[in-house]
């Protein structure tokens, strides 16, 4: 293989931040800030790797990039994309989040998605709530409004699987590696989405499903969609974790009016930037403005799904 240091110089502080993330110890949040702050990877990761001593520092620092081009190069191969937050490719309203992920994993075709809606709900989901997914993701993907979920059982997978019924765009972000799929029973929609729109992850594409890698999805998928609509979530459902992460991102929410039987809920209602619905009819119609306000308008919408009582 080439030597590091003569490939081109994006990729090269591409690599630097994968080695820069590689090492053992490190805190996500402060590479990215370091880099930020520093304006380069590459002489992040020569400092972390010298110890103070800047004698031992390029060496150290060759091996470790050559490892991560090494790495890189067979990701790519399989069709992974690697993005860095610094790369033109790097979804530009992720950048907005405090919980920017350093570098993301994709499947698919990248776009600008700036009109995006996340739905999102229980794994318990009732007919009702199905309903209700399938519906919203519907007029949103003939709306030319791509639908983002977590890929998860229930909700996540009514909103997924009607959008691509409707030959509309569909991006996952999940929760474990890119070159795994969960749960097992999705596995085969994975790789449809991975096909027709996207996937993407914030881990290590054979990275395992935790209980933090969850959380840490719900952060990336609302920083991802201009707006979240939650279907169903009970109080230790992962959407009502994505519901307050949104918020923290300045992204509004949406919930039927029904989800105020829950405490969470109805606290969450009276907070800004919450809208509380009556019917499908009225989640599209504030979805629609929502979307028009952070991607500057529509273009000749189509007409939205009939009226369905919550």
């Amino acid at each position: 293989m080439d030597n590091i240091w003569f490939v081109e110089p994006i990729r090269a502080e591409r690599a630097a931040l994968v080695a820069l993330l590689q090492q053992p110890g490190v805190r996500w949040a402060e590479v990215t800030a370091e880099v930020l702050e520093l304006g380069s990877a590459t002489v992040v990761l020569e400092r972390y790797l010298a110890g103070g001593d800047v004698l031992f520092a390029v060496g150290d620092a060759q091996a470790a990039l050559d490892k991560a081009e090494r790495d890189i190069q067979q990701w790519e191969a399989e069709g992974i994309g690697v993005h860095a937050f610094y790369d033109s490719s790097y979804p530009a309203q992720l950048r907005d989040v405090h919980q920017l992920p350093p570098v993301i994993f994709t499947r698919g075709e990248v776009r600008d998605d700036r009109r995006a809606v996340a739905v999102v709900g229980t794994r318990q989901a009732s007919a009702r709530g199905l309903g209700i997914a399938r519906t919203v993701a519907t007029a949103l993907a003939r709306n030319d409004v791509t639908v983002v979920s977590g890929l998860a059982a229930g909700i996540d997978t009514a909103a997924h699987t009607a959008a691509l019924q409707a030959q509309g765009r569909t991006v996952a972000v999940i929760g474990t590696g890119i070159r795994r799929a969960y749960p097992a029973a999705n596995a085969q929609l994975q790789q449809e989405i991975g096909r027709r729109g996207l996937v993407l992850s914030q881990f290590w594409p054979d990275g395992a499903p935790t209980k933090q890698t969850f959380p840490m999805r719900n952060a990336v998928m609302s920083g991802y969609a201009a707006a979240t609509v939650v279907v169903e979530a009970p109080w230790r459902s992962g959407a009502r974790i994505q519901a307050r992460l949104a918020l923290q991102h300045g992204r509004p929410v949406v919930m039927p009016r029904e989800l105020l039987e829950h405490d969470w809920a109805r606290d969450y209602a009276e907070r800004p930037g919450v809208y509380v619905v009556d019917n499908t009819e009225e989640l599209l119609a504030v979805t629609e403005k929502l979307v028009a306000e952070a991607a500057g308008g529509f273009e000749s919408p189509q007409e939205l799904s009939t009226v369905v009582q919550f």
